[in-house]
């Protein structure tokens, strides 16, 4: 009897669902298990300060939907306008197309995405940097690949902590999918790799050596070099780093596999 191959998510649950479909509608087992959630800094004073000098900045850079969110409901809780007008505009930048989307949506128009979505690729985009102010909204604990290549280019970065990522809780009945066996995991960021394995540790499961001999496919060269790290044998990397990347991969992959 034919069985549908079964593929764990591990994003947070709030940025799911377009993953689960898309994989529903491929032919997988879309398999919600998020080891990771959202949760924005209580303390808004870094990012009330920029938000009151925005005039100032060459440049703002997004590099997640998360950041997009969190930044333009504060905006739109002080009343404050965006684009800033003056003398220079206020550009703006986003790392993927989802991110770029969800700044649209809010009415602003985004000046640079670059190809390849990655923090590096980002820097060829922005011009001229020598002198510029550049703020970068987002995770607490991210990266430090932009905000350096930003300094050593001349820039000013400007680095505002608008959440960080904790430790999702997990009852036993979405443990449960481990003891029954999955075919693959996916990795859309270091941080679901690192809370992936931390989850299970803590339920004395070894996430490294599970039922079905899972494979490991990651969204982008970034998080598989951390799944690597991490000691996971990565099997697929998306060409195109998004969602719908991934899912076309994982397509691609089992179709090889006849």
């Amino acid at each position: 009897m034919y069985r549908l191959k079964r593929v764990v998510i591990t994003r947070p649950i709030s940025q799911s669902e377009e993953l689960a479909e898309s994989l529903t509608a491929a032919g997988f087992e879309a398999i919600l298990f998020p080891v990771i959630e959202i949760q924005g800094e209580a303390d808004k004073h870094a990012l009330d300060q920029a938000l009151n000098q925005l005039h100032q900045y060459d440049w703002v850079i997004f590099t997640s939907v998360n950041g997009v969110r969190l930044f333009f409901d504060r905006l739109q809780e002080r009343n404050l306008p965006f684009p800033v007008t003056g003398s220079t505009p206020l550009k703006v930048a986003a790392i993927g197309p989802k991110t770029a989307q969800a700044i649209q949506q809010r009415g602003v128009s985004v000046d640079w995405v670059p190809p390849e979505y990655v923090a590096e690729a980002i820097l060829p985009g922005l011009g001229d940097l020598n002198g510029k102010w550049v703020l970068l909204p987002r995770a607490k604990i991210a990266r430090q690949a932009l905000p350096v290549a930003i300094q050593k280019a001349g820039g000013i970065v400007h680095e505002i902590a608008l959440y960080q990522t904790r430790l999702a809780k997990v009852d036993q009945k979405s443990l449960a999918v481990f003891s029954q066996g999955v075919d693959w995991i996916t990795f859309t960021s270091p941080s679901t790799v690192h809370h992936f394995i931390e989850v299970l540790e803590g339920h004395q499961i070894d996430p490294f050596h599970l039922v079905g001999n899972p494979k490991i496919a990651c969204i982008g060269p970034i998080t598989a070099q951390a799944a690597r790290a991490a000691g996971f044998h990565v099997d697929l990397v998306a060409k195109q780093y998004t969602t719908l990347g991934l899912v076309k991969a994982l397509l691609d992959y089992s179709r090889q596999e006849g």
